[in-house]
């Protein structure tokens, strides 16, 4: 028989798999708050498993839900002077609803990772025109969700020159714009790469 101790078992798993499915987004914000690039993209790797670990987390929370909520089955050798011993918290409903929240949280971490990056300085919609301005697209390696996007741009707007961007994770690439008086490729791709992402090449477009 199934126990309670299998449904703690299988709320543990479930709260491994969605930490796991995120932690390619989750990382460029830990390393935007800690001050430090190394990390990011070290979980890159994880993104094509997304799904799968996403689904074996609802799985895996729906069955130990189902534990908890399913009719206890009584024993011939039950009678109605014994007492049943009181779970503990962390086998409570309550806990294993909490648990339930922050893997939803987890899971859905991509859709509001923007959130904790500061606006930018430097619109990528907005454009100043000057004498000696260039476009380069940057192809960049690592990249897998909104956040990494904005980790890029939080990096790119601190440049001096730099006049606009518009990176993108689905194309993987940033098309930036900048004066070429002021700034060249070679510094930013290594305001790129420091991000933790890393550009395999570029091409001028403009």
């Amino acid at each position: 028989m199934i126990s309670t101790k299998s449904a703690g078992t299988f709320t543990g798993a479930g709260v491994f798999a969605a930490i796991a499915a995120s932690l390619c987004c989750i990382t460029p914000v830990i390393a935007l708050l800690a001050g430090s690039s190394s990390i990011v993209a070290n979980f890159s790797w994880i993104e094509p498993a997304r799904p799968y670990l996403v689904s074996l987390s609802i799985v895996v929370l729906a069955f130990a839900w189902y534990l908890k909520l399913k009719p206890a089955e009584k024993s011939f050798m039950d009678c109605n002077c014994e007492t049943t011993k009181k779970p503990s918290f962390f086998q409570s409903k309550t806990f294993l609803a909490i648990v339930t929240v922050f893997a939803i949280l987890m899971m859905t971490f991509p859709l509001y990772a923007k959130m904790f990056y500061s606006k930018q300085k430097i619109p990528a919609t907005s454009l100043t025109v000057v004498d000696h301005q260039q476009q380069v697209k940057f192809i960049i390696q690592g990249m897998t969700c909104e956040a990494c996007e904005e980790h890029v741009n939080s990096e790119l707007s601190k440049v001096n020159g730099v006049l606009a961007y518009v990176t993108s994770y689905a194309t993987r690439s940033s098309l930036v714009t900048f004066d070429k008086l002021k700034v060249d490729e070679k510094i930013i791709e290594a305001t790129i790469n420091k991000t933790g992402y890393k550009v395999k090449s570029y091409d001028v477009t403009q």
